[in-house]
């Protein structure tokens, strides 16, 4: 896997509230669409069904139609509150269905504002860095 794959992997989860970290540094959290129970290695690669989801898919990024939800994570596709772990079946699934139909799709716009909604009540920032 990717080492940028490894470290969205890893950003994903230290950024997700329901994510707990084990003692040998790997995480379990759950699925953001199915809440399956997933893991992601301490060094950001994906365990079992695990993959990771931009939550507004990156392809809406700079479409006027979906401005109100890229706001949301600053304009920035990997921004960690766009990044959540699914399972596999659950990230193809919202790519065959909302994220191909493109956010002019009323549904599809709903779909992905709700994600994204239960990300951000999901969210945990990242520890300051600076203090340690």
């Amino acid at each position: 896997m990717r080492a940028k794959l490894r470290h969205l992997f890893r950003l994903a989860v230290a950024t997700d509230a329901e994510a707990m970290q084990a003692a040998d540094g790997a995480w379990t959290t759950r699925c953001l669409h199915c809440r399956t129970r997933l893991q992601v290695a301490a060094d950001g690669e994906a365990l079992g069904a695990s993959s990771l989801e931009h939550v507004v898919p990156q392809a809406w990024f700079g479409l006027r139609a979906a401005a109100a939800l890229t706001a949301q994570v600053g304009d920035d596709r990997d921004d960690p509150r766009n990044l959540a772990v699914a399972c596999r079946r659950c990230n193809q699934d919202k790519g065959k269905g909302p994220d191909a139909r493109g956010p002019q799709d009323a549904r599809a716009h709903d779909v992905v504002a709700a994600l994204l909604a239960k990300r951000l009540t999901r969210w945990r920032p990242l520890p300051d860095r600076s203090t340690h």
